[in-house]
């Protein structure tokens, strides 16, 4: 790597620290587990069994069992009645009994309707279970070995499923919801199936755990298949490091985190392009709602999302490279397609500002509709890309969200534990978004979204489909017919700084200590109390009170500078005015830009003759804006590492300094056309004279200060008409000697012609 690319990629690093939005909260390291690896991919998506099931499980309740199965159709009551006689005779009250039974792979355990509370697992641990040494995680539970696990089953599991290989378990009523698991918020985890390659679950539902309902982890084949979770701290269904899963025809909802969490699938796709041979996960048929977020996948890599729908959320879908610990990082090639994505505009924020997400898990209302949100998330959106690498989204369904239908930021490596330099920037690249009906529905009724684009700036590959109205910046890449054309592309090294303060303000989120940032309008800030909108009327007004001082000090006399000065004061304005939530993602932000750069630009003009450095500096200052402007709303201008925002804004901090300087002076106003008459540059150079005569003297005193002949030097190249001739008793004689060049006194000059100090 070459030393300039260097140290573009450590500026970038420092700047990209910031834009630790999604990944600097506690609740970061939400999902903790021990270290794992990838299956080896030998596996298969296991097949249904329809044969008569080795294992029954079933509760004793005649009555209870005749209530539950009365509505089935006869034929379905029939078998079940002839199972349950069955299961009288010799089969298990509880499922971890019949898991415990299974002595060979390829075993199916039926289970009847009725709810299964498993009350032999939920005996407190004892002996040497009640003094394992094992890690905490940040939450407070231990992070147990697989050989723990299986010497403590239920510290941590309801039913605990270690190293079975094949079984299938499954519902034998009319519905998912005619047998139910319920943990009654005692447990992290419903049931757990851990290194069991081949497991097959369907048609029950398990709910009210303290972390996730069903955990499937390190497993070489697995099949989610009808059935429910619900009502849960974190996830409804988590899937880890697995290879050859398959869910399908799922719900999930009630849950903290993400209702499905296909967490760091099987790698298998690393270091290819779009073009893949298979996936390691598939989703499909799939519903889930009124989570955090309907679908998460933190090293979410190869998982096909299809035909499925995720609705009212507070996020439709989300994919990053965020949280440590997850093998498979930097996320990649995810595929999503004929996805329903719409009304994702939950807000549960409200549910940890007033303590209810305070309170034990038994207390908070889940069942009622009650949230717990556990990281940050921004409310209203469709689908997050948080540091994803060639994932595809296309011919989805994404309407009626409030903030933006496609959200993409980067994440740099360093969070994730990788420090090398050449890895620092390797997120957010190649994500193609593609053929998608952004605000309409399926029916073709509109459903706007308010933003159809939110992007850092960040990353190469990037393309979005041209149809796409509002965006923000207003021009985007633009993707190609086939996989990999991409027109405009732009390949940046961070993003845009306003967008990464944001992002940095709305990371400080924690759940377990009530603290929601004030600054951040994901938890409820508007107006003035968003970030945004602070950083812009904080800059205006700063620019606003040094632009004003340097034209009444300096330009007042200068037609050119008044009406640049109008014009930047406006842009000032309309910046803070387009910083709000409502119109940021339109042309005003940009229109904003292009006043306050033709403000610098005519300012620079009328420098040129009196400031000429000042003034080149004003001008590129100028030049930078209007790049920016362009940048934002015309075309993102490729080839370049950084977007103009961070040079203009490095830049404004230059100038502001100069500006103060500039206007502290003791000087008038410069003539009207920005040049000296010729009367005016006669005064000007005697002025300079007298000045350069004074300098020779000791002790020589200029507007009051004593001053060195460099100084006096630099005064000189700035005396203009009207300025103060400098006074003293050591400069007399200069003074008797021209007096054809004292000039009269002028507005804006603090001391008389002549005048003494």
């Amino acid at each position: 790597m070459s030393w300039t690319r260097r140290l573009l990629v450590a500026l970038s690093v420092v700047l990209a620290a910031l834009a630790a939005a999604l990944v600097t909260a506690p609740g970061a390291l939400a999902h903790e587990e021990r270290p794992v690896t990838f299956p080896d991919g030998s596996g298969s998506v296991p097949v249904l069994r329809t044969g008569e099931p080795d294992l029954l499980v079933c509760k004793t309740d005649r009555a209870d069992f005749a209530r539950r199965t009365a509505g089935f159709p006869a034929d379905l009551r029939a078998r079940n009645q002839a199972l349950f006689e069955r299961c009288a005779r010799t089969g298990y009250r509880h499922l971890q009994q019949a898991v415990d039974a299974v002595d060979r792979p390829g075993m199916t355990i039926a289970v009847l309707p009725g709810l299964y509370e498993e009350e032999p697992s939920l005996a407190p641990p004892a002996g040497a279970c009640a003094t394992l040494k094992a890690p905490k995680s940040s939450l407070g539970y231990q992070i147990l070995s697989y050989e723990q696990q299986k010497q403590c089953p239920h510290n941590q599991n309801l039913v605990a499923i270690l190293g079975k290989k094949n079984l299938q378990i499954e519902g034998t009523g009319a519905s998912r919801l005619d047998v139910v698991v319920d943990a009654k918020y005692a447990k992290l985890n419903a049931i757990r199936a851990d290194e069991s390659d081949g497991i097959y679950f369907r048609n029950f539902t398990a709910q009210r755990t303290t972390f996730n309902s069903l955990y499937v982890l390190a497993g070489d084949g697995f099949v989610i298949d009808d059935v429910l979770t619900r009502w849960n701290d974190e996830y409804g269904f988590l899937t880890f490091a697995s290879d050859h899963g398959l869910y399908k025809n799922c719900e999930s909802y009630g849950n903290g985190d993400s209702g499905i969490y296909p967490g760091s699938a099987s790698d298998i796709n690393d270091g290819r392009g779009y073009d893949v041979p298979r996936h390691s996960i598939e989703i499909t048929g799939c519903r889930s709602h009124h989570n955090m977020v309907g679908y998460s996948g933190t090293a979410g890599d190869s998982v096909y999302v299809h035909d499925n729908e995720f609705d009212h959320n507070m996020g439709g879908a989300s994919m990053d490279s965020a949280f440590p610990g997850h093998p498979g990082l930097p996320q990649n090639h995810a595929r999503f397609e004929r996805n329903v994505i719409h009304d994702n505009n939950q807000n549960y924020y409200r549910y940890v500002a007033d303590g209810t997400c305070a309170k034990p898990p038994v207390e908070r209302g889940y069942e009622q509709g009650i949230v717990c949100p556990q990281i940050s998330m921004p409310p209203g959106t469709g689908i997050i890309t948080a540091g994803g690498n060639w994932n595809l989204y296309e011919n989805n369904w994404v309407y009626g969200h409030q903030r933006a239908a496609f959200f993409l930021s980067a994440v740099p490596a360093f969070i994730r534990g990788e420090s090398a330099w050449g890895k620092q920037t390797d997120t957010s690249h190649h994500n193609r978004y593609a053929g998608n009906r952004l605000g309409v529905d399926p029916s073709g009724a509109s459903r706007p979204n308010r933003t159809d684009v939110w992007w850092d700036g960040q990353g190469g590959g990037n393309c979005w489909q041209a149809d796409a109205e509002v965006s923000t910046p207003g021009s985007l890449p633009e993707c190609g017919a086939r996989w990999g054309e991409v027109s405009g592309d732009t390949d940046r090294l961070v993003g845009e700084p306003v967008k990464i303060a944001q992002l940095l303000v709305c990371a400080d989120y924690n759940v377990q200590a009530r603290r929601l940032p004030a600054g951040c309008d994901w938890y409820g800030a508007r107006g003035v109390q968003r970030v945004e909108t602070q950083l812009a009327l904080a800059c205006s007004l700063v620019l606003a009170l040094v632009g004003g001082i340097l034209w009444w000090r300096r330009l007042r006399g200068s037609r050119l500078a008044g009406v640049a000065t109008l014009l930047g004061l406006a842009g000032l304005v309309l910046d803070v005015a387009g910083s709000t939530l409502r119109l940021a993602p339109g042309p005003l932000p940009a229109l904003a830009l292009l006043l306050i750069g033709a403000w610098w630009v005519g300012v620079g003009l009328a420098l040129r003759p009196t400031r000429p450095a000042f003034a080149w500096t004003t001008l590129a200052l100028g030049a930078l804006t209007l790049l920016d402007a362009f940048d934002k709303a015309v075309l993102m201008i490729p080839w370049i590492p950084l977007s103009p925002a961070w040079l203009r804004a490095l830049l404004a901090v230059v100038w502001v300094l100069w500006a103060v300087i500039a206007a502290g002076r003791t000087t008038s106003p410069a003539p009207d056309d920005g040049t000296a008459p010729d009367a005016g540059r006669a005064r000007a150079a005697a002025a300079a004279d007298t000045v350069a005569a004074d300098a020779t003297v000791p002790g020589a005193v200029v507007s009051g200060a004593v001053v060195s002949g460099a100084a006096a030097a630099d005064t000189a190249d700035s005396a203009r008409p009207g300025a103060a001739t400098p006074t003293s008793p050591g400069s007399a004689q200069a003074t008797a000697a021209h007096p054809a060049t004292e000039p009269p006194e002028q507005p804006g000059t603090d001391l008389p012609a002549g005048g003494s100090a």
